[in-house]
């Protein structure tokens, strides 16, 4: 079974049933993985940092709070701690708007941000497809880590 995760939005999976998420643009697919347990679990991750927006509910939506849920999630699905490693997709630069820095740079932001994340979290990252000025449709499969990368017009990358 095809597990979808939706825009500011995490889930797990496990065994033969793979997760997804669609179009990220600026937006970063981060996937943590147990390669022995065969469990996994993708955040769709919009911004950055959950602490410079106030009277949010969605963790989710962030890459601080949202890999610590996804975490969590992963753990509770039966994944072990020591075995997780990670790979991301997406942060490209969807936009060019002069004197607009933070919004130009939103992408490479989330990059950062999850990168400094999983390293707070000692989670090592495996792969990574990010950056440039396409978009990306991202699956992944546990069973085999395999984490399949579809941009427009360009053949499948798989990480």
């Amino acid at each position: 079974m095809e597990i979808k995760v939706g825009m500011a939005d995490l889930n797990v999976c496990s065994g033969s049933d793979s997760i997804t998420t669609l179009g990220l643009g600026s937006c970063v697919g981060v996937v943590l993985w147990d390669p022995k347990n065969k469990v996994c679990g993708m955040a769709h991750v919009m911004l950055p940092d959950s602490t410079s927006i106030r009277n949010n509910t969605n963790v989710a939506k962030f890459a601080d709070s949202g890999i610590d849920e996804l975490l969590r999630r992963v753990l509770a699905k039966g994944a072990k701690r020591q075995n997780l490693v990670a790979k991301i997709a997406g942060g490209a630069k969807m936009f060019s708007i002069q004197n607009k820095t933070d919004l130009i740079s939103i992408g490479e932001r989330n990059v950062e941000a999850s990168k400094k994340k999983l390293k707070e979290l000692n989670i090592p990252l495996k792969a990574s497809d990010t950056g440039e000025t396409y978009g990306r449709t991202v699956t992944f499969y546990p069973e085999t880590g395999q984490y399949h990368i579809k941009r427009v017009g360009k053949e499948l990358k798989i990480i």
